[in-house]
C-alpha cells in the first residue's frame, strides 16, 4: 500500500508535469499567433500600459510599417491605463509611422488607454458595442524633500494640461469642459463616447472597420 505522503509527493509532481505541459503549449503557440497578427496587421495593447509594452508595441508598429507603408495596421486596445510616458510613446509612435492606422476600442479603454486611442482621427477611431471609457487627470506620488515635492507637483500640473489640451482637440470639446470632466473620474459608454467625440463608430464585426 502506498502511504499518504508518497502518494503527495506522485500528485504534487504530476501537477508539475502538467503544469510544465500547459507552459510548452503555450510558448509553442506563440510563434504562431504571431505569425497570423502580423499577417492581418493586428497589434494588441492589452493590460497595464509600461513601458515593456510601449517597447514591443512600438517594435511591432515600425516592423509593420516597413512591410508595407499604405495597407493600413489595426490596434486594438483594453487597457486600464497606466504609465503616462509610454503611453505617450506609443501615442506619437502611432502618429510616427507612415502606415495609416486603425484603432479598436474594447473592454475598457481607460486613462491612458485612453491617450493611445486618440492618436488617430476620429474617423479611424472604433469601438466595440459594451466598451467603457474613462478620462481622469493624471497622478503621481510624490515624496522626498518639500523642494523636489514642489518640482513633481508642477510637473504633474503641466502633465494635467498638456493631455487636456490633446484631449480637447481629439475630441473637438472645449478645454473648459475637458478641465471640469477630467477633474474626477468621467466614465463614458460606446453611445456617450461617441456623443463625446472621443470615438467615432461602434462596431460588432471585423468588416466594419476594414470597410
Amino acid at each position: 500500500m502506498i502511504s499518504k505522503d508518497t502518494a503527495s509527493r506522485w500528485k504534487a509532481r504530476l501537477d508539475d508535469e502538467d503544469e510544465k505541459d500547459e507552459k510548452a503549449k503555450d510558448a509553442a503557440a506563440a510563434p504562431q499567433v504571431d505569425k497570423y497578427l502580423f499577417k492581418s496587421r493586428t497589434v494588441l495593447i492589452t493590460g497595464p500600459i509600461q513601458q515593456e509594452l510601449a517597447r514591443d508595441v512600438t517594435a511591432r508598429l515600425l516592423a509593420l510599417a516597413e512591410a508595407s507603408h499604405t495597407d493600413p495596421i489595426t490596434v486594438i486596445v483594453s487597457s486600464p491605463g497606466g504609465h503616462v510616458e509610454s503611453g505617450d510613446m506609443i501615442h506619437d509612435m502611432i502618429r510616427f509611422v507612415p502606415a495609416p492606422v486603425n484603432i479598436l476600442g474594447t473592454g475598457w479603454v481607460a486613462s491612458a488607454g485612453a491617450l493611445i486611442f486618440v492618436s488617430v482621427p476620429k474617423e479611424r477611431r472604433f469601438c466595440t458595442p459594451n466598451t467603457r471609457f474613462l478620462l481622469h487627470q493624471p497622478s503621481g506620488g510624490t515624496g522626498g524633500m518639500a523642494t523636489d515635492i514642489e518640482i513633481q507637483a508642477r510637473e504633474i500640473l503641466k502633465m494635467r494640461d498638456r493631455l487636456n489640451r490633446i484631449f480637447s482637440n481629439a475630441t473637438g470639446q472645449p478645454i473648459e469642459r475637458i478641465e471640469k470632466d477630467t477633474d474626477r473620474d468621467y466614465w463614458m459608454s460606446a453611445e456617450e463616447a461617441i456623443d463625446y467625440g472621443l470615438a467615432g463608430h461602434i462596431v460588432s464585426s471585423a468588416n466594419e472597420i476594414k470597410s
